[in-house]
Protein backbone atom coordinates (compact mmCIF):
# COMPACT_ATOMS: atom_id res chain seq x y z
CA UNK A 1 0.00 0.00 0.00
CA UNK A 2 1.30 3.44 -0.96
CA UNK A 3 1.88 6.11 1.68
CA UNK A 4 1.47 9.63 0.33
CA UNK A 5 3.41 12.56 1.76
CA UNK A 6 1.95 16.03 1.31
CA UNK A 7 4.82 18.35 2.20
CA UNK A 8 4.08 22.06 2.45
CA UNK A 9 6.05 25.17 3.27
CA UNK A 10 4.53 27.67 5.69
CA UNK A 11 2.85 30.86 4.51
CA UNK A 12 4.67 34.18 4.18
CA UNK A 13 6.21 35.39 7.44
CA UNK A 14 7.20 38.87 8.58
CA UNK A 15 10.85 38.08 7.89
CA UNK A 16 10.10 36.55 4.50
CA UNK A 17 8.56 39.90 3.64
CA UNK A 18 11.72 41.75 4.67
CA UNK A 19 14.12 39.17 3.21
CA UNK A 20 15.63 38.32 6.60
CA UNK A 21 17.23 35.00 7.42
CA UNK A 22 14.88 33.26 9.85
CA UNK A 23 16.34 29.90 10.75
CA UNK A 24 15.02 28.79 14.14
CA UNK A 25 13.77 32.26 15.14
CA UNK A 26 10.03 32.17 15.89
CA UNK A 27 8.47 34.65 13.47
CA UNK A 28 4.77 35.40 12.89
CA UNK A 29 2.91 35.04 9.62
CA UNK A 30 1.89 38.18 7.73
CA UNK A 31 -1.77 38.77 6.79
CA UNK A 32 -0.78 37.49 3.35
CA UNK A 33 0.72 34.39 4.95
CA UNK A 34 -2.49 33.71 6.85
CA UNK A 35 -4.48 34.05 3.62
CA UNK A 36 -2.06 31.71 1.86
CA UNK A 37 -2.61 29.12 4.57
CA UNK A 38 -6.39 29.41 4.13
CA UNK A 39 -6.09 28.95 0.36
CA UNK A 40 -3.82 25.95 0.90
CA UNK A 41 -6.34 24.49 3.35
CA UNK A 42 -9.08 24.82 0.73
CA UNK A 43 -6.80 23.08 -1.78
CA UNK A 44 -6.22 20.16 0.59
CA UNK A 45 -9.74 19.63 1.92
CA UNK A 46 -10.59 17.00 -0.71
CA UNK A 47 -7.29 15.12 -0.47
CA UNK A 48 -8.36 12.77 2.37
CA UNK A 49 -5.47 13.72 4.65
CA UNK A 50 -5.24 11.32 7.61
CA UNK A 51 -2.78 13.13 9.88
CA UNK A 52 -0.82 16.37 10.17
CA UNK A 53 2.70 16.88 11.49
CA UNK A 54 4.30 20.31 11.83
CA UNK A 55 7.44 22.08 12.88
CA UNK A 56 7.03 23.66 16.31
CA UNK A 57 7.99 27.11 14.99
CA UNK A 58 4.83 29.20 14.84
CA UNK A 59 5.02 30.24 11.18
CA UNK A 60 4.70 26.55 10.30
CA UNK A 61 2.50 25.54 13.23
CA UNK A 62 -0.07 28.28 12.58
CA UNK A 63 -0.12 27.31 8.90
CA UNK A 64 -0.75 23.72 10.00
CA UNK A 65 -3.49 24.76 12.44
CA UNK A 66 -5.36 26.66 9.74
CA UNK A 67 -5.23 23.59 7.51
CA UNK A 68 -6.16 21.29 10.39
CA UNK A 69 -9.26 23.37 11.21
CA UNK A 70 -10.46 23.00 7.62
CA UNK A 71 -9.81 19.26 7.63
CA UNK A 72 -11.09 18.53 11.15
CA UNK A 73 -7.76 17.11 12.32
CA UNK A 74 -5.25 17.79 15.10
CA UNK A 75 -1.66 18.89 14.58
CA UNK A 76 1.27 16.88 15.92
CA UNK A 77 4.00 19.38 16.81
CA UNK A 78 7.49 18.03 16.04
CA UNK A 79 10.72 19.93 16.78
CA UNK A 80 12.72 17.79 14.33
CA UNK A 81 10.77 19.39 11.46
CA UNK A 82 12.17 22.84 12.25
CA UNK A 83 14.02 25.03 9.79
CA UNK A 84 17.78 24.83 9.51
CA UNK A 85 19.59 26.82 12.18
CA UNK A 86 21.47 29.61 10.40
CA UNK A 87 23.42 30.65 13.50
CA UNK A 88 24.90 34.14 13.37
CA UNK A 89 23.08 34.92 10.12
CA UNK A 90 19.62 34.87 11.69
CA UNK A 91 17.91 38.25 11.72
CA UNK A 92 20.13 39.64 8.96
CA UNK A 93 18.99 40.45 5.44
CA UNK A 94 20.59 38.76 2.44
CA UNK A 95 22.39 42.01 1.67
CA UNK A 96 23.79 42.24 5.21
CA UNK A 97 24.93 38.62 5.16
CA UNK A 98 26.64 39.15 1.82
CA UNK A 99 28.40 42.23 3.16
CA UNK A 100 29.50 40.76 6.49
CA UNK A 101 30.16 37.13 5.51
CA UNK A 102 30.71 37.33 1.76
CA UNK A 103 32.97 34.30 1.36
CA UNK A 104 30.80 31.83 3.29
CA UNK A 105 27.60 33.31 1.82
CA UNK A 106 28.91 32.83 -1.71
CA UNK A 107 29.74 29.23 -0.77
CA UNK A 108 26.22 28.76 0.62
CA UNK A 109 24.74 30.00 -2.65
CA UNK A 110 26.95 27.90 -4.91
CA UNK A 111 28.00 24.80 -2.92
CA UNK A 112 25.93 24.78 0.30
CA UNK A 113 27.05 21.35 1.54
CA UNK A 114 30.52 22.88 2.08
CA UNK A 115 29.20 25.88 4.03
CA UNK A 116 29.69 25.87 7.80
CA UNK A 117 27.82 28.80 9.31
CA UNK A 118 29.01 29.84 12.76
CA UNK A 119 26.66 28.57 15.51
CA UNK A 120 24.41 26.99 12.87
CA UNK A 121 23.68 23.59 11.40
CA UNK A 122 25.11 22.13 8.22
CA UNK A 123 22.80 21.20 5.37
CA UNK A 124 23.73 17.53 5.86
CA UNK A 125 22.71 17.69 9.53
CA UNK A 126 19.36 19.17 8.55
CA UNK A 127 18.77 16.47 5.96
CA UNK A 128 19.64 13.68 8.41
CA UNK A 129 17.20 14.85 11.09
CA UNK A 130 14.44 15.54 8.55
CA UNK A 131 14.83 12.13 6.93
CA UNK A 132 15.02 10.29 10.25
CA UNK A 133 11.83 11.87 11.57
CA UNK A 134 9.95 11.59 8.28
CA UNK A 135 10.70 7.87 7.95
CA UNK A 136 9.51 7.40 11.54
CA UNK A 137 6.27 9.20 10.66
CA UNK A 138 5.84 7.06 7.53
CA UNK A 139 6.38 3.87 9.54
CA UNK A 140 3.78 4.96 12.11
CA UNK A 141 1.25 5.84 9.39
CA UNK A 142 1.77 3.16 6.76
CA UNK A 143 -0.64 3.47 3.85
CA UNK A 144 -2.02 6.82 4.98
CA UNK A 145 -2.02 10.34 3.53
CA UNK A 146 0.34 12.39 5.69
CA UNK A 147 0.67 16.17 5.73
CA UNK A 148 3.99 17.64 6.85
CA UNK A 149 4.31 21.41 7.36
CA UNK A 150 7.86 22.70 7.52
CA UNK A 151 10.30 25.26 6.07
CA UNK A 152 12.05 26.02 2.81
CA UNK A 153 15.57 24.76 3.45
CA UNK A 154 14.47 21.78 5.50
CA UNK A 155 11.89 20.69 2.93
CA UNK A 156 14.30 20.95 0.01
CA UNK A 157 16.88 18.89 1.91
CA UNK A 158 14.20 16.35 2.80
CA UNK A 159 12.87 15.98 -0.74
CA UNK A 160 16.36 15.56 -2.19
CA UNK A 161 17.05 12.89 0.42
CA UNK A 162 13.79 11.05 -0.19
CA UNK A 163 14.46 10.97 -3.92
CA UNK A 164 18.11 9.98 -3.61
CA UNK A 165 19.33 13.20 -5.25
CA UNK A 166 22.67 14.59 -4.09
CA UNK A 167 22.57 17.67 -1.86
CA UNK A 168 24.82 19.46 -4.36
CA UNK A 169 21.65 20.01 -6.43
CA UNK A 170 20.08 22.04 -3.59
CA UNK A 171 20.65 25.47 -5.25
CA UNK A 172 18.79 24.32 -8.37
CA UNK A 173 15.45 23.89 -6.57
CA UNK A 174 13.06 26.70 -5.59
CA UNK A 175 10.34 26.41 -2.97
CA UNK A 176 7.71 29.12 -2.55
CA UNK A 177 5.68 30.02 0.54
CA UNK A 178 2.58 27.83 0.98
CA UNK A 179 3.62 25.60 -1.92
CA UNK A 180 2.54 21.96 -2.13
CA UNK A 181 4.81 18.99 -2.79
CA UNK A 182 3.67 15.37 -3.02
CA UNK A 183 5.82 12.25 -2.75
CA UNK A 184 4.51 8.70 -2.84
CA UNK A 185 6.29 6.04 -0.79
CA UNK A 186 5.68 2.59 -2.28
CA UNK A 187 5.43 -0.66 -0.31
CA UNK A 188 9.04 -1.48 -1.19
CA UNK A 189 10.22 1.89 0.16
CA UNK A 190 10.83 3.40 -3.27
CA UNK A 191 9.77 7.01 -3.66
CA UNK A 192 8.11 8.86 -6.53
CA UNK A 193 7.84 12.64 -6.90
CA UNK A 194 4.26 13.46 -7.86
CA UNK A 195 4.23 17.25 -7.44
CA UNK A 196 6.82 19.93 -6.65
CA UNK A 197 6.47 23.60 -5.62
CA UNK A 198 2.86 23.85 -6.77
CA UNK A 199 1.32 27.16 -5.73
CA UNK A 200 -1.55 27.40 -8.25
CA UNK A 201 -4.02 27.53 -5.34
CA UNK A 202 -2.62 30.94 -4.34
CA UNK A 203 -3.48 32.69 -7.59
CA UNK A 204 -1.22 35.16 -9.34
CA UNK A 205 -1.68 37.93 -6.76
CA UNK A 206 -0.86 35.83 -3.68
CA UNK A 207 2.55 34.49 -4.71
Amino acid sequence: MTTRLYIVRHGQSEWNLHNKMQGIQDIDLTPTGLKQAELLASRLKNEKIDCIYSSDLKRAYITAQIIAKELGLEVHKVSELREMSFGIWEGLTAEEINELYKEIYTLWKTNPIKANIEKGETLEEVQKRMLKKTWEIVKENDGKNILIVSHGTSIKALILGLLGIELSFYPKFRLDNASLNIIDVKEDGKTVLVLFNDACHLGREEK
